[in-house]
């Protein structure tokens, strides 16, 4: 589990830019600073936010070993650091109600030599941070002690390990007790696992694996408030939000989606949690690990991106990376229908993506002169001629580039029989940009060569973006296991 720890070995300061600040110069902030033995260069103020940390003051330290951070702006709360000079470690202090405050420390002993003055937020923070790290060695202690003992010191130790343990947190549950307002008390909200209740609570008197499994899911952000911005400017939030949508939920698009919504909408009247929640969704979806999750960004594109939810914080380089993902994936998310388009056959015929008739296509975006198509083409013909043919299944393949020239002769040359092949002239491509239409590029986000879809009957897409054998194991699959009819 996360801990607010101050373990000091290696540091480098991520220099950013911080998020803008409200002006309200009423409000200003001046924190005082003296980290012992540094008398000379400068002390750095940031703060966390997810995994990066922001950069938002410098101070120099003067002849007295002091550093002074102040401004006429309030800082945004959030648990922020002052680095040393070297940027090789900080300490860790609470920035909220209280922002003129002073703090001392000594790295010989940074733990017992802490000390804040005008902030009794930080005085609850370093009381925790000192208990914390006492507990924790000892836990660290207790766990290298069992690699030697014989099983039954080892089973005494594991009861010393669990004590320590619920001390831990009967230590954070009377703080959040005492200091209900306090952020520290908000930290430990994140910080808290669902209980899940004993097995005579499940249906029927019984442990039930699926009953404790949405118990959890259920009440994974109990206590978290989503419109607390504090807790996006803490080291302990981001791993919470990761761990919900990577493990904690079910990994296809339509979980993963509805979840998204429900924390969005959640977090809109909290403008910061919003940006945060929603690029964080952005960044995890707009290009993911795994095919078919790219639904869920797109998900967030027409329901939040194109009202223009996000208008007020992006950029324009953001903001255009966004919409040409966005518009380049909304018709080709798989499941659904994709896009039909013309082209011209090798003997100049026109035909259509929707004319080709078989229970499954295979489309091949390839370039004849592209290296890389060049070494997989010739292996896509091969299973295509070897298995795929003989059952029925059509392999279409549409040159993104290269030349007329060039690809007539590479499919000469290579005996590409029995594939329905296709190109566009300049002429259909200009015809489709001045009526304002997307290319087929755009329709199937064809920006690297090859790159392969399968479709079943209805054109329908059913996978993209993988290799020849990957989707001759999927079509293997679905021979093994046809799907069931929908019942009328």
């Amino acid at each position: 589990m996360t801990q607010l720890l101050l373990y000091l070995s290696t540091f480098s300061l991520a220099i950013l830019t911080a998020p803008a600040q409200p002006v309200r110069a009423q409000d200003a902030y001046e924190i005082r600073a003296r980290i012992r033995p540094f008398d000379k260069g400068h002390l750095y103020l940031a703060h966390h936010f997810g995994k990066k940390q922001y950069l938002v003051d410098s101070a120099l330290i003067g002849p007295d070993g002091v550093a002074v951070f102040k401004g006429k702006d309030r800082l945004l709360g959030g648990v922020y650091m002052i680095a040393f000079p070297e940027k090789n470690g900080w300490i860790e202090c609470l920035v909220d109600r209280q922002q003129r405050f002073a703090v001392e420390a000594d790295t010989s002993d940074l733990m017992g030599s802490m000390r804040f003055t005008g902030s009794p937020d930080n005085d609850v923070f370093a009381g925790y941070q000192r208990e914390s790290f006492r507990l924790g060695t000892e836990m660290a202690a207790l766990q290298r002690r069992l690699a030697t003992e014989t099983p039954e010191a080892a089973a005494r130790t594991r009861e010393t390990m669990q004590a320590t343990g619920a001390a831990m947190t009967a230590y954070r549950d009377s703080i959040m007790q005492q200091y209900p307002d306090n952020l520290l008390t908000a930290i430990f909200h994140v910080l808290k696992e669902p209980v899940i209740p004993p097995a005579d609570k499940h249906p029927g008197g019984r442990y039930d694996s699926l009953y404790a499994y949405r118990y959890y899911r259920d009440h994974y952000w109990d206590g978290v408030s989503l419109t607390d911005e504090r807790l996006v400017r803490t080291p302990v939030f981001q791993g919470k939000f990761d761990r919900y949508f990577d493990e904690v939920l079910p990994q296809h698009p339509d979980s993963l989606s509805r979840a998204a919504g429900q924390v969005l909408d959640a977090s809109k009247s909290s403008p910061e949690m919003f940006k945060f929640l929603l690029s964080s969704l952005t960044d995890k979806y707009v290009n993911p690990q795994f095919m078919g999750m790219d639904a869920v960004f797109v998900y967030l594109f027409e329901r939040y991106y194109i009202p223009g939810m996000a208008d007020s914080w992006m950029n324009e380089k953001y903001r255009k990376f966004v919409f040409d993902r966005g518009y380049s994936l909304i018709s080709n998310v798989i499941g659904n229908k994709g896009a039909d388009f013309e082209f011209l056959d090798t003997a100049g015929r026109k035909g259509r993506l929707y004319g080709i008739t078989a229970p499954y296509t295979v489309i091949c975006f390839w370039d004849p002169t592209c290296g890389h198509c060049q070494e997989e083409v010739p292996r896509l013909d091969s299973m295509f001629q070897a298995k795929w043919r003989k059952q029925g299944i059509a392999l279409f393949g549409m040159m993104t580039d290269g030349g007329k020239d060039n690809w007539l002769k590479y499919i000469r040359k290579n005996g590409l029989k029995g594939w329905q092949h296709g190109y566009q002239t300049d002429e259909m491509k200009d015809t489709l940009y001045k009526a304002g239409l997307p290319n087929f590029r755009q329709l199937y986000d064809v920006y690297q060569t090859p790159i392969l879809y399968l479709m079943d009957k209805d054109k329908r897409i059913i996978a993209k973006k993988l290799n020849y054998k990957q989707i001759d194991e999927l079509l293997d699959h679905r021979k093994a296991n046809p799907a069931k009819p929908t019942p009328k």
